[in-house]
């Protein structure tokens, strides 16, 4: 099952049935990063846990799954990185909006059995309701990774979720027990397969239980009002007739400065 890279910043609107967009976030970038490599079926997003060789901006890869539909994937690594400082995480999260597009259909939440559970992985919900609101735990599946250390140890998850700390059994019943086991590191297709269908089984009812919505809100609104004013304005400017060259160059600066401006000003409307 192999994904494509999606680079493209376009934002013609689209069916809902066309795509399922997730995003997946986390305090451990490069254990989201592999896990959205699982989900994609290739070494889509850098996974090294030597953060300087890890990306820390926003990236999206897409694959197609079993049923023919399209599933986008957003790695977010630098969206909970507290020490770049408010603004940078403000563009992040406009940058993630710009790639969803239309909407969020859930968010991952990316824990690891491997990790000792800190209070920065506590605050992330915290930050997303901050960000996108309290609807937003409507939308949110937990994958916890590290499926193979259990093996190992001869445990088996549920096990390993009744000894959880309590603030993760607090998120857990927040999203509805919506939770998944991953082994980012198996290279067993049978095993890759059956925890790939356990996740999608949870975003197919996480899409029925919101009546087929993706998550959206003031921000996306926003965005895409001022994108497509971005498309129109360029449509109008390539239709003119008697500009030189040089006009047409100098009235595009100037929409793209206009465009940029409102870019900011939505930035700041998420920095915290």
């Amino acid at each position: 099952m192999g994904g494509s890279s999606t680079t493209e910043d376009d934002w013609e609107l689209a069916s809902i049935n066309d795509a399922i967009t997730l995003v997946l976030v986390g305090k451990l970038g490069y254990v989201q990063s592999a896990t959205g490599n699982s989900i994609v079926g290739k070494n889509a997003f850098e996974s090294s846990s030597d953060m300087n060789g890890v990306t820390c901006t926003c990236q999206m890869e897409s694959t197609v799954i079993s049923d023919g539909r399209k599933v986008n994937v957003i790695d977010t690594p630098g969206l909970f990185d507290w020490s770049v400082g408010s603004k940078e995480i403000g563009k992040e999260i406009v940058k993630c909006v710009k790639l969803a597009k239309d909407g969020i259909h859930a968010v991952i939440l990316v824990f690891s059995i491997r990790s000792r559970f800190s209070e920065g992985e506590e605050t992330i919900l915290e930050r997303l309701q901050m960000f996108f609101g309290e609807r937003i735990v409507d939308y949110m599946i937990l994958v916890f990774t590290g499926g193979d250390d259990l093996a190992e140890e001869s445990k088996n998850f549920e096990e390993y979720l009744s000894g959880a700390p309590k603030p993760v059994k607090t998120i857990i019943k927040m999203c509805m027990n919506r939770v998944v086991l991953f082994n980012n590191r198996t290279k067993d297709q049978n095993e890759k397969d059956a925890q790939l269908q356990k996740l999608l089984f949870y975003v197919n009812r996480v899409i029925a239980n919101n009546g087929g919505k993706p998550f959206s809100d003031k921000i996306f609104s926003e965005l895409k009002l001022e994108a497509l004013k971005l498309h129109d304005e360029e449509k109008v400017i390539d239709n003119m007739r008697g500009q030189s060259a040089e006009q047409i160059a100098a009235l595009k600066e100037e929409i793209y400065k206009s465009y940029n401006d409102q870019l900011t000003r939505i930035t700041e409307m998420v920095t915290f």
